[in-house]
């Protein structure tokens, strides 16, 4: 009696010591997601721009060709695509987890047991018995252990917890994906910003050769004057002085170009070359219609908003593995083979030997380790919620600020076109009046150098133009197919 009661303590204790480690840790609250508004400032509520295929929204046929050549060659894409390769391995590896695994062996292992050792008195005294013959003699001075067969491991998962496993791998695989998507954007939206950067360089350039010839007709001029008595020294060398100025500018504006041609080719993933474009930026027209739909179609076209959804189901994922961890895990461990202690009866029919294990196994001295992977797991939730909310507040605001670009700019425009007229006109009066003598030489050089300012702040103006609509294009989930 007192043998059982002895027994019964025991095994009293081992279940209170398992069930009291099979306590689940508490969920954690998480911090809530602000909603998107309703609708976009003064916008329209029509069908989105970002519906149109890249290839349909951009006309010029340089920039297509250009754009398709980095989508076929962007270094940045290549390694997204091996980024989707390892998480897909990676569902492969979740998945694996759920069966079992069955692994061969060959194995050989030897004991000298000693003389009073349960083993070394067993193996000696079944020796002397009659029932065994001289192939099941046991070594006694080094027993061999020899096995040729089969073992296999099955966590079988009876909490869910190798499936939370699986859903978070899939998950973050699809994230990678949405994540190829998003560098697919970006590089459409680079290359036309680039591109239309190019062309308003190239703009900027004719401008300022335009007035080089302007002012040095205006030099050719007063130096005539100055033979004539008309004019002084002091008047020349201003005019001189600009002239040159103006030059200079040429030349960075030249340095300006080879670095956008360079930036275009990067992206394009090939070396430096000249690229083929049409220079005529004033002339070409903006999208007629730039409607940006409801603030909800960014949760289906926005890439990134919809990688950081997944990756925050990722993350709820694994807090659920994490908190499944805490529970017993029951492990069933079967084999078959041949097993003897002798080379010479290995592979008779005699050495065949079978078994299996299923051990309920509960995590008891560990459960500080298994507290700190909760609480990493239930930190990297809470980071991937605010990634999100982070990503939603960005793209509206990116919305919302290309959208006020498009409109400010366009006045901008329009008044900065009047100016340039205006002062167009100027240069000519000025002209006629220094060479009346109702005008000084200086009324004549601020009026050049007016014009030049304003030509170039029209030729920004146009470019600002073309890449706010570029990046109302990207901003509302526009530019990959």
């Amino acid at each position: 009696m007192k043998q059982l009661l002895k027994h019964s303590f025991a095994i009293l204790a081992v279940s209170i010591l398992i069930f009291s480690s099979c306590k689940v840790a508490r969920p954690v609250t998480m911090p809530p997601v602000k909603n998107l508004p309703d609708s976009f400032p003064a916008a329209k509520d029509s069908s989105s721009i970002a519906s149109i295929a890249w290839k349909q929204f951009f006309t010029d046929d340089h920039l297509v060709a250009l754009i398709d050549t980095a989508l076929h060659n962007n270094p940045d894409l290549y390694i997204a695509l091996q980024r989707i390769e390892a998480a897909r391995a990676q569902v492969a590896m979740s998945r694996g987890a759920l069966l079992p695994s069955l692994n061969g062996v060959v194995s050989a292992a030897g004991d000298r047991y000693g003389d009073y050792t349960m083993n070394g008195v067993g193996n000696f005294d079944t020796n002397l018995s009659p029932n065994i013959n001289s192939k099941q003699k046991i070594p006694t001075s080094f027993t061999p252990d020899l096995f040729v067969g089969f073992r296999s491991n099955w966590e079988i998962d009876i909490w869910g917890k190798l499936k939370n496993e699986k859903k978070a791998a899939i998950a973050q695989l699809l994230a990678t994906e949405k994540g190829r998507q998003y560098i697919t954007t970006s590089i459409v939206a680079d290359i036309a910003m680039l591109y239309y950067d190019l062309l308003a360089l190239d703009n900027e350039l004719d401008i300022i050769k335009k007035n080089v010839l302007l002012q040095e007709t205006a030099l050719d001029i007063v130096k005539v004057q100055k033979e004539g008595g008309r004019a002084t020294e002091l008047a020349v060398q201003q005019f001189a002085a600009q002239l040159l100025n103006t030059k200079a500018i040429e030349y960075s504006v030249k340095q300006e170009i080879v670095q956008a041609e360079n930036e275009i080719n990067l992206i394009c993933g090939r070396y430096p070359q000249t690229i083929s474009r049409d220079t005529s930026l004033m002339h070409q027209q903006l999208p007629a219609s730039l409607q940006t739909g409801l603030p909800s179609t960014l949760l289906t076209r926005r890439p990134d908003i919809q990688q950081a959804e997944l990756e925050l189901e990722a993350a709820e994922a694994n807090v659920l593995a994490a908190r499944k961890a805490f529970l017993p895990s029951l492990n069933l461990t079967p084999y078959i083979g041949l097993n003897a202690f002798k080379p010479n009866v290995l592979f008779n029919s005699g050495s065949v030997a079978y078994g299996a294990v299923a051990g309920l196994t509960a995590p008891i001295f560990n459960q500080n380790k298994l507290k700190a992977g909760y609480a990493i797991a239930n930190a990297q939730n809470k980071e991937a919620i605010y990634n999100y909310q982070k990503v939603l507040l960005s793209s509206f605001s990116e919305v919302v600020t290309s959208l006020k670009s498009i409109e400010n700019g366009s006045e901008s425009f329009k008044l900065k076109e009047q100016e340039v007229r205006e002062l167009t006109n100027a240069v000519a009066t000025a002209k006629d009046l220094y060479l009346t003598g109702y005008a000084n030489y200086l009324e004549v050089i601020s009026a050049q150098k007016g014009v030049l300012e304003a030509e170039l702040q029209l030729n920004g103006n146009k470019k600002q133009l073309f890449q706010s609509v570029i990046g109302l294009y990207r901003s509302l989930g526009g530019g990959w197919e």
